[in-house]
């Protein structure tokens, strides 16, 4: 396997000029001149899979459409209203 050589990143003037630029150019030829990046990432947020019948998501899911939003936004809004209930 022959081993890529970098080329010379050229400068750009803009954003839409250097993303212009690899729309067409392979990012692997510039690697070595990639700066690092330091990040961090912080999730607060978390998403739980909940198994449910077939009949109830598909009851559910006719339900979203005729209120244009999803089976999401309709299952988080019942279920806080059953807890608020329950308190």
């Amino acid at each position: 396997m022959r081993k890529s050589k970098s080329k010379n990143l050229p400068s750009f003037g803009s954003l839409d000029e250097l993303v212009d630029f690899f729309d067409t150019h392979d990012l692997g030829d510039f690697w070595d001149e990639m700066p690092e990046a330091h990040f961090e990432v912080d999730i607060k947020k978390r998403r739980h899979l909940i198994a449910i019948d077939a009949e109830l998501a598909n009851k559910l899911t006719k339900i979203a459409r005729s209120r244009k939003t999803s089976s999401q936004g309709i299952i988080n809004s019942w279920l806080r209203e059953k807890m608020q209930e329950q308190a």
